[in-house]
Parts: C-alpha cells; structure tokens; sequence
C-alpha cells in the first residue's frame, strides 16, 4: 500500500487525470439512475405505493388498468371467495377538470373505491375522515398546478363539481397526480362505458378462480411508458458502465507500460508479483472510493437546486448499490493491466530499458 500511495502522490496529474474522469462518470451513472426511478415513481407511484401485490382484471385487458371492464356479478364472483377485507374493486379514468372560477385545466387520475380500506393512501395534509360526496383527496403535486387546499376544480362534462379537502404523497399514475373520490359519486362522473370496474386490488395469496389475477409487476410494466422509459434509461445505465470500465482499463494498461522498467527492477531485487498486484488494486480503489464520494456529493449538490417538479429521485440504497458497482467495474477495469503486471520479466524489462 505504501508503494501505491506514494506512486500517487508522485504523479498527481497523470492519477488525477484518470479520478476526474471516474467522478464524471459516477456522477453520469448516478443522476440517470435518479432519473430513471424519478420518471417510474412519477409514473407509477400509486401502484407502486399500494399495499397489494396482485389485482384482478378482465380477461381482454392484456395486463392494462385503463383497459379493464369487470362486471358487478364477476366482482361479487370473486369477493364470495375472499375476505372483504382483502379485496377492493377499484374504479379508475384518466380525466381533465377545471379550476372552478377560472379556465385553467388540472389533468389528474381519478381513482374510486371503498373508504378505509388497505389500498386507501395516508393524508398528509387536510381531513382524514370520510369523504362527502363533493370532495376529493388528491397527490400534493397538484398543487404545482395552482390547486391549493379548499380548491374546487370541476367536471366539464357533467359538470360536478369537487372540493380538494386533503393532500396525499407519492400518489401518481401515467405522470398524473391521484385523486381519490367517494365510490357513491362515481356514477354521476362516468360515461355509460366507464360504469363498470376497472379493478380489484388484493391483499391475499389465496387462489382466485373464474378471475385473470395478475401480479402487481405485470401491472406496472403495462402502464403506458413505463416500459419504455425504463429500458431506455436502463440501458444507457448499462452502456456507462461498460465504458467506464473499458476507459478504467485502458488507462491503467498504459500507465501499467510506461512503467514496465520500473517495474522490472522491482521485480529483481525481489519484489513479489502479489505486492505488485496489490498496490495496482489499492490505486483502483483509492481512485474510485474518492471519485464516487465527490461524484455522490455533487448528485445531492445537483438534487438540492432540481425544481420540484423534475422526476429525480435516488434513495440511500441505490446509492450504496450502484457505489459497489462501480467500485467492482473499477478493479475489473484493472484485469489487463494486472495480466501486464504478472508477466513482466524482469531481465527483459531492465535490459530494454539500457
């Protein structure tokens, strides 16, 4: 280690050089990461979040919450094989509202079902007992719409109108905040084809049959974009990596041959191949475990000026995760260079270097 640390401190622009590109790839491979479970948690978090692993939905419906249509006689079907307490049938459409008072247009979510049930999500902000007939509690990223607490915000097509009495978190579906209505009203707001559910959320392992039960995964990756965005990211994500870990190589391979002399004479007073490998790995993670602290603090320097309204979001955990990983395509990056390392001979380094 002290060979290492010393061969560092001696070429500080040569190692620096190599440090600056690994923080910006760090920080490339954690922003994305942030962004990519930004855009999946703006536009899934309401199932995401849901306590229930599994749902029931139509049988043409290929997975799709807004294309499922569940008849009253199938869903009662499937509630006389459950607990009540385990199943909500839930009824959901995309819609646009207005501000009552003005001609300003709030695209939302609206989802409808049974109050108190284990789907119900926890307000954060407002009333918290049963919902009247014209209220609604909706995602607080509404408010970035200009909605604030005590709000109406009206139905064009039928014309109802609904108070926003209390905000919730994390509630967001198709990139669209939540609201969640009283189930009575949902008549008055539907068209003739939306009069049906859409879902039935589950909460039980229990088998269910006569009923297509999919998993919540399914769910999520048919929600419109989902996949898409997902596997874009992800595999920009990937491709980072993989360069990283190819320029991470290549500039150790040519630091490794500008030092084969050196390396040589080391090799004949005795030095062993082991201490050489080791100080080779000890610079590969003195560099990377420096890089990624600069390259974390930066990301929670860029995440602190992000608007609000930007989808980035990067928990402790994916930190740690693609921390380790990046540390592992760091020593993996140093595989040729260390192949170098054990074949030099000593003879043939000293007598070309005269």
């Amino acid at each position: 280690m002290f060979l290492a640390l010393k061969e560092l401190k001696q070429s500080k622009l040569r190692y620096g050089l190599i440090g600056t590109i690994m923080i910006l790839l760090s920080f490339l491979v954690l922003i994305i990461s942030g962004l990519a479970n930004g855009l999946s948690h703006d536009n899934a978090s309401s199932i995401i979040e849901m306590k229930a692993e599994k749902f029931v939905l139509s049988g043409d419906a290929e997975g799709k919450l807004l294309r499922s249509q569940i008849k009253k006689k199938d869903v009662d079907k499937v509630l006389a094989q459950v607990d009540e307490k385990d199943a909500v049938p839930m009824h959901i459409k995309m819609s646009t509202f207005e501000k009552k008072g003005s001609s300003k247009k709030v695209d939302i979510a609206i989802f409808s079902s049974r109050q108190h049930s284990f789907i119900a999500p926890k307000v954060i902000e407002g009333k918290t007992s049963d919902l009247k007939d014209n209220e609604m509690i909706a995602d607080e990223s509404i408010k970035e719409k200009g909605i604030a607490l005590g709000d109406e915000i009206v139905d064009p097509v039928f014309n109802k109108v609904f108070k926003i009495v209390g905000f919730t978190q994390n509630q967001m579906f198709s990139h669209t905040p939540v609201v969640f209505i009283n189930e009575n009203v949902w008549g008055s707001i539907a068209l003739p084809h939306e009069k049906n559910y859409s879902v039935i959320a589950l909460n039980t392992d229990k088998k269910i049959n006569n009923a297509k039960v999919v998993d919540k995964k399914e769910v999520l990756q048919s929600i419109p974009g989902y996949k898409e965005e997902q596997g874009t990211l992800t595999m920009i994500i990937a491709f980072l990596l993989v360069i990283a870990a190819l320029l991470i190589g290549v500039f150790f391979y040519v630091i490794t041959l500008q030092k084969t002399q050196q390396l040589g004479v080391l090799k004949a007073i005795g030095t062993k191949n082991s201490y050489l490998a080791n100080n080779l790995v000890v610079q590969a993670l003195f560099l990377s475990g420096v890089a990624l602290v600069i390259g974390i603090g930066l990301i929670f320097a860029v995440q602190a000026i992000l608007p609000a309204s930007m989808p980035f979001l990067l928990t402790t955990t994916m930190v740690v995760q693609y921390a380790g990983i990046f540390i592992v395509i760091s020593l993996v990056g140093t595989l040729i260079s260390l192949y170098q390392v054990l074949k030099v001979d000593a003879l043939e380094a000293i007598g070309g270097g005269m």
